[in-house]
């Protein structure tokens, strides 16, 4: 026997180990794993331990020197590629030993715990997100159990829906990861759709002069000439009472309803003139003030319609008018009249320059020859003595 033939009866091949020992079957089945495996294990001279993926040569930290630890990280990313759908369901059981409430967490109870939360703050505050949450494709999606939401079932709903329902689901699923109720966020920042709104507007004098002239009701008449000339939100201005007029200062002073955030806004003698034929004691508006939010928009876009200043708008291009473009409609004023930004925003309550930036920008702002301006400063200037 030559020693070739004899090195080839010596070697074993797979096949034959198969068939081997119970040692030997064990020794194949691991060699076969580590054949098969995803990643492979590596350390660098920092002692630290990085991942190498076999088929891509992508390469990443682990985050620890510990052998140990490592061998148990590797292990865990290598059966997750191998099992994927076996690896979620022992997901679930390991974070159902920590809380258990978690594998039957539905969005429902995310949603009752955020107006909840909300409720702390503001009234108002509280109402707006139950009625968004109370929308029927938002209220069809709260029966989702949290572990169970997939990414495309939050882009189908997102697609199905608003504006307002992006706006609102990006804040409840905020509030379950912070509460540790999502172990990781569904959808990454990056992949929430961008929000689109609709375009919005102020109302122009000839369509405030229209509105204010067709109006036979004392009361709403003084209302829309205070909004022209204050530029409040509906809710804050609808809320006021006799009490929060200075008429020695000349100045109405209010916490917004919103934000409560303090306004002082002085008047001149136009408002005076307004606030003269109002009562001198309680509500400012009695009547109109007893009316919910949505019932003052709902009666104001039907005097819109029958006035026609909702068909000339469609006719023009431009969206319709609605109680709050008269925010807009003063913040373009004065930013056109070269009314400083600090008090505009401050007498509007906005809380930052840019809400109150998006107020004023389709405004088209002429200004004056840069000779002229200096002129004008230089004749302002005090004489020396």
């Amino acid at each position: 026997m030559t020693l070739a033939q004899g090195g080839e009866k010596g070697r074993r091949t797979l096949p034959q180990l198969a068939h081997g020992s119970a040692a030997n079957q064990v020794s194949l089945i691991t060699m076969k794993k580590v054949m098969t495996q995803k990643f492979r294990l590596y350390r660098r001279s920092n002692g630290r331990f990085y991942l190498e993926d076999n088929t891509t040569g992508k390469q990443e930290s682990i985050g620890t020197s510990e052998k140990a630890e490592a061998l148990r990280l590797l292990m865990a990313r290598n059966e997750a590629d191998q099992q994927p759908a076996f690896n979620a369901q022992l997901a679930r059981t390991y974070l159902a030993a920590g809380d258990p409430a978690l594998a039957k967490r539905t969005w429902k109870e995310v949603m009752e715990a955020f107006v909840a939360a909300r409720a702390q703050r503001c009234e108002s505050t509280r109402d707006r997100y139950d009625q968004a949450f109370r929308e029927p494709i938002v209220a069809r999606f709260a029966s989702r159990k949290l572990l169970d939401t997939r990414p495309e079932d939050i882009l189908q709903l997102l697609k199905d829906g608003t504006v307002s329902t992006n706006m609102y689901f990006r804040r409840l699923h905020s509030f379950a990861l912070t509460l540790g109720w999502l172990p990781w966020p569904i959808l990454g920042y990056r992949q929430w759709p961008s929000r689109k709104y609709k375009q919005k507007r102020g109302i122009t004098w000839e369509e405030h002069r229209l509105l204010v002239d067709t109006e036979k009701n004392a009361e709403r008449k003084a209302f829309l000439e205070l909004l022209w000339h204050v530029g409040a939100a509906q809710i804050d201005l609808v809320s006021l009472c006799a009490e929060n007029i200075d008429w020695n200062t000349k100045t109405i002073t209010y916490f917004r309803r919103k934000t409560g955030k303090p306004c002082v806004l002085r008047f001149g003698e136009e408002v005076a003139g307004i606030l003269r034929r109002l009562p001198v004691s309680g509500p400012l508006f009695p009547k109109y003030s007893t009316l919910c939010s949505a019932d003052r928009a709902t009666r104001f876009a039907d005097r819109c319609v029958r006035l026609g200043i909702t068909e000339r708008s469609k006719q023009a291009g431009v969206p319709s008018v609605s109680l709050h473009s008269y925010r807009y409609a003063w913040a373009e004023r004065a930013r056109a009249a070269g009314y400083p930004e600090r008090f505009a925003q401050e007498a509007l309550g906005h809380a930052s320059a840019a809400i109150h930036r998006a107020y004023a920008k389709s405004v088209r702002v002429e200004l004056p020859p840069l000779e002229e301006y200096e002129k004008a400063k230089v004749v302002m200037l005090p004489k020396a003595a």
